[in-house]
């Protein structure tokens, strides 16, 4: 998945080296006469709308903990939980009392709430949230205040990505879950337009971004993303808008109940699309609130819950015997996390630093959930599993993304298991790039107007080849160009780019040398119009945009506008049908393009 790796090397990469605390915390000599450990969890455990994740999160730290002590706790010294709830509004108390708003977009709550548990509780790390906002604001106190933050629950990547070396997840993120959906979904299933529907919280809005970037780097584009709000139970109008949009699967970036009612919906409209989704779709709730219209989804999901090892079935027994219910997602990685943790405490002592060191060097950590596989990010980069549901059970394979081995590339594929461990992560360019969207009206009757965009573009509109050029197009409708010059201030030649795709409807675009091809690729990717550059920078057509055709520098104008012309004559003067014409590998006035946009060179 790395971007222009057929062209150049990267001049650096980064997360590829150990996240280390250079500081002097390590010298702090450890504490005497403590009567307890203390370790604080941070998490939506009352008065909020993640409550119920929030208390199997607990619970699956609770049960750690407590047998942990039954262990002999750390040197005789039991450990001990300091409960703080995540979106607490405590500026609100004074006005509304306890009947207050518990809106996570309070930051100040998570900063005050993990100040005290550095400061009042003096705890040694902190466990949590589920939140990314809240962990966030964690992550940044405890930057100031050097402790460690572990995590179980929240899947937002650029937690870690913040370079901060004092976090710790065993929960697979966002990124993870993308590329893994995004390779079962394209590579294997060989779907092209695929619709997203998220929540509308921070959640859903930093969860689909990596894969709908994941789906445009292997060539297919989401043709149409919808959102709801958190709460709603009505999915009617998104889904109709979807239906419309000719699309062969839906994914959805929620929890169990609302995919649960998503589904039902879908089939009562007589929806048949595939459906997908990230981890928190999938589970018991979405079998039982679901029932038959869950047959055929497929979800990723951390861990295989149904395997039948040992040390799996006797957590599970432990955990039900405890708190009268099955461990799910949040309980077990709960549990695992809060393990690592509690083992990193006795091996480094009484340091924040030290245990920060402890929990760097954990390379691999075998859990009640599986192998864990850490990156120099402290993250779990670990296989991911696709669960999927079948008369009314889930069963789950593994769904690992690594390219396959050499040696194995000739041997027959004897199962749908060995085939996921044994194809490649994806299949870029070789399908073609298409253009995935809604269909594209006709332009308006009368002139034909083209956009000249680069340096001196009033000017080379003016010269003598290009009139020639503009005389030779079809007599019933005339062409007019629009020169847009490059060499002004970009926000101004935007805002003029804007003007004549939008409100004087141009068929096609001419991109006079490199960055303006650059600036007009962007912008013809939402207006769905095509872009002939005459440029020598092949990264132009190398992120599978389908509107870019990329003419050697050489070109000339004159030529650029001729080939659509010729162009325009077999499709008409639709833009679509234009890219159509463009991309379909017949020579053109001499010129035949790839799918992808570049110059076909035989």
């Amino acid at each position: 998945m790395s971007p222009y790796s057929k062209f150049a090397a990267p001049y650096d990469l980064n997360y590829v080296h150990p996240n280390i605390y250079a500081g002097a915390g390590r010298d702090i000599p450890d504490p005497k006469n403590l009567t307890e450990v203390r370790i604080g969890f941070f998490g939506p455990i009352e008065h909020t709308p993640d409550e119920k994740f929030g208390q199997r999160m607990l619970h699956g730290a609770q049960l750690a903990l407590e047998e942990a002590n039954a262990r002999g706790g750390y040197g005789g010294k039991p450990f001990r939980l300091m409960l703080h709830n995540d979106y607490d509004n405590w500026q609100a108390n004074t006005v509304y009392g306890e009947d207050r708003s518990t809106d996570p977009t309070i930051w100040g709550s998570a900063s005050n709430e993990v100040v005290k548990m550095v400061y009042d509780d003096q705890d040694w790390a902190i466990f949590g949230s589920i939140s990314s906002e809240s962990t966030h604001i964690a992550l940044r106190v405890a930057l100031r205040a050097e402790i460690p933050i572990v995590n179980s629950a929240s899947t937002d990547p650029t937690i870690p990505e913040t370079y901060i070396p004092w976090y710790f997840t065993d929960l697979q993120d966002d990124r993870v879950q993308s590329f893994t959906l995004a390779r079962r979904i394209f590579t294997e299933l060989g779907l092209k337009r695929v619709a997203i529907l998220r929540v509308n919280n921070r959640y859903g809005r930093f969860g689909v971004p990596k894969f709908r970037d994941a789906a445009r780097r292997l060539g297919h584009p989401p043709v149409i993303e919808q959102k709801f709000l958190p709460g709603d139970t009505d999915f009617t109008r998104q889904l109709k808008v979807i239906q419309g949009s000719r699309t062969d699967a839906i994914v959805l970036w929620t929890d169990e109940i609302p995919a649960a009612n998503i589904l039902k919906q879908m089939r009562a409209l007589g929806m048949k699309q595939r459906v997908f989704g990230a981890y928190r779709t999938l589970g018991p709730e979405l079998l039982a609130e679901a029932g038959p219209a869950a047959e055929g989804f497929e979800a990723v999901f951390p861990y295989d819950p149904t395997r039948s090892d040992a040390r799996w079935l006797s957590f599970n027994q432990r955990f039900e015997a405890r708190f009268h219910e099955k461990p799910e997602q949040f309980a077990s990685l709960a549990y695992d996390a809060m393990n690592a943790l509690l083992d990193s405490v006795c091996k480094a002592g009484l340091n924040r630093s030290r245990i920060h060191d402890a929990l760097a060097n954990i390379e691999s950590y075998n859990g009640v959930t599986g192998r864990m596989v850490f990156d120099p990010n402290q993250k779990n980069v670990a296989p991911m599993y696709l669960g999927t549901i079948h008369d009314g059970s889930i069963t789950y394979r593994l769904a690992p993304m690594e390219k396959m081995p050499p040696a194995q590339a000739a041997i027959p594929q004897a199962s749908s298991e060995q085939t996921s461990l044994t194809l490649p992560y994806a299949r870029v360019g070789e399908e073609g790039v298409a253009y995935s969207g809604p269909q594209r009206p006709d332009t308006p009757v009368g002139q034909v107007r083209i956009v000249l965009f680069g340096r001196n573009a009033a000017e080379v509109a003016q010269s003598p080849d290009v009139q020639r050029a503009l005389a030779a197009s079809a007599p019933d409708r005339s062409w007019q160009l629009i020169p847009i010059a490059s060499d002004q201030n970009w926000g101004a030649a935007s805002t003029q780019l804007v003007h004549a795709l939008m409100d004087e409807h141009a068929l096609a675009i001419v991109a006079l040398d490199r960055d303006a091809a650059h600036l007009a690729e962007q912008l013809a990717l939402k207006a769905f119009v095509p872009v002939v550059a005459l440029s020598g920078d092949r990264a132009l057509t190398s992120t599978n945009v389908p509107w870019i055709f990329r003419l050697p520098s050489t070109t000339t104008p004159a030529a650029a506008i001729a080939l659509l012309r010729a162009a325009a004559a077999q499709s008409g003067p639709n833009p679509e049908r234009l890219r159509d014409v463009l991309a379909s590998g017949q020579a053109i006035e001499g010129t035949a393009f790839l799918s992808t946009g570049e110059p076909r060179t035989q």
